[in-house]
Order: structure tokens, then sequence, then C-alpha cells
């Protein structure tokens, strides 16, 4: 196996890890709604560890492979779906770091100090289903961009 295909491997992996584990989040969103207060805290806790723990270092890894392999086949950076995938990637992050990271502790420090009844804790988790709703806007684009590989 080459170095290059090795890469993609390690790159496809970490992409099925992060994003899968992206998704589930809005299955344990679903589940807690209507729960005690305790099973809330336990599932948006459960969230935060897969996001700690998983998706954000498979989504470390993704750029380290990714820019590995283009310098290993010479693909170039200005390649339309590379550097578009990068641009995304990088306003992926920002968007997440600034609005969805800080969404989803609100929402755990709410039903914890508030309780799920609460008008805060409504509020902070539409917050967090919405930031995290649109986090998933450029991921599924750089998908798009990874699987088809347009040319402008």
């Amino acid at each position: 196996m080459s170095a290059y295909s090795l890469l993609k491997l390690v790159h496809i992996i970490s992409a099925i890890v992060a994003v899968g584990a992206n998704v589930s989040y809005f299955v344990w969103f679903s589940r807690v709604k209507g729960e005690p207060q305790p099973e809330q805290v336990f599932a948006l806790r459960g969230i935060k560890t897969l996001d700690a723990w998983l998706a954000n270092p498979a989504y470390v890894v993704l750029p380290v492979t990714g820019i590995t392999m283009v310098l290993i086949e010479d693909l170039g950076f200005t390649t339309f779906w590379i550097g578009l995938a990068i641009g995304l990637y990088v306003f992926m992050g920002a968007f997440a770091g600034i609005f969805f990271a800080p969404a989803l502790r609100r929402q755990i420090d709410m039903v914890q100090r508030e309780g799920p009844q609460s008008a805060g804790y409504a509020d902070a988790a539409r917050r967090t289903t919405v930031t995290g709703a649109l986090t998933m806007v450029p991921i599924a684009a750089i998908l798009y961009l990874m699987v088809i590989k347009p040319t402008l």
C-alpha cells in the first residue's frame, strides 16, 4: 500500500468518525426532549464527551492527512475543490468553536441550574440545535467536494 493510499484511508476513516459523531448528536438531542433532568444531563454530557474525544480529534487528523496527500500527489492547493474545501473547513471550525461549543456548554449549565422545564433551558436547547445544524451545512458541502471533486 502506498503512502498516499494509507493517508487516504486514515483521512476517510477520520471523516466517518467526525461526521458520524456529529450526526449522532441530533439523535441524542431528540431523545433528551421531555426526559427528566438527570437523563438530560447525562445525554448532554455524553454529546460533549463524544465531541471532545471522537469528533474533534478526528477533525484534527483531517487537515493533516489532507494536506499531506495534496503535497505527496502534487494536487495543488489551488485546485477548485481542494481550495474551497479548505476554506469551508476553516469556516466550519471557527463557527463551531464560536457558536456550537458555547451553546452546548450553556445548555448543560442551564439544565443543571434551572432544569429542563425552564425558559432559559429551552432557549439554550434551541440555540444548540440551530448552531449544530448550521455547522453541518459546510460539512455537507465539504463531503460533496471530496466525493464529486467538481472543477470550474
